[in-house]
């Protein structure tokens, strides 16, 4: 299987990176074929422009680094997301890989001339899983700031375009939980993606 990964964290340090570690071993130990995107490394312009916007009208992007992007996804069987959550949402480099990269006539289009309804053009897709981090408490994301983020990535984005099999991974108050528990987290991540199919 191959599995492309979006990662978005600038420091190499974070806990995102330790379980980006923990995600490719698993990966790894099964034999999957592991494909990352770094946002950071690559250093990613999420910045739509007056030209993008018009490729967005045409159907035809003109981000040469977005169609390279697209072209790894869609050789694809599961895509990964791993990125932290900053004031609710994700970071500026994983908002800007969703406006420019999930794209009509890159990862979707439409199936009807009144655009109400899509189908993903990333036909060898079996699934997508959004991995995050936060200091929030689970109870307090969801109860006061409505899940944000499955409502943004795991409905509004891919729900929208058509896939059925979308997971979120929430790991919630890094900061304050105890270095084991941390850890355990990440044993439990590894022994998960060793089991994917």
């Amino acid at each position: 299987m191959k599995v492309v990964i979006v990662f978005n964290h600038p420091y190499q340090r974070s806990f995102c990176n330790a379980i980006l570690n923990s995600v490719t071993n698993g990966l790894k130990k099964v034999n999957h074929e592991v494909d990352l995107i770094h946002l950071d490394n690559d250093n990613f312009n999420p910045i739509m422009t007056a030209g993008d916007l018009k490729g967005f009208r045409d159907k035809k992007t003109i981000d040469p680094k977005v169609l390279e992007y697209s072209q790894r996804i869609k050789n694809a069987d599961h895509l990964i997301f791993i990125f932290p959550i900053w004031w609710e949402l994700m970071p500026a480099l994983t908002k800007g890989f969703v406006d420019k990269v999930i794209f009509p006539g890159v990862a979707y289009d439409y199936t009807n001339r009144e655009n109400t309804r899509m189908k993903p053009l990333w036909e060898n897709l079996k699934g997508v899983t959004m991995i995050t981090t936060m200091n929030t408490p689970n109870w307090l994301y969801w109860l006061l700031f409505g899940n944000a983020i499955k409502k943004a990535m795991v409905m509004g984005t891919f729900w929208k375009i058509g896939f059925k099999n979308r997971k979120w991974i929430s790991f919630n108050q890094v900061k304050q939980v105890s270095k084991e528990k941390r850890e355990k987290w990440l044993i439990g991540l590894e022994q998960k993606f060793e089991k994917l199919k």
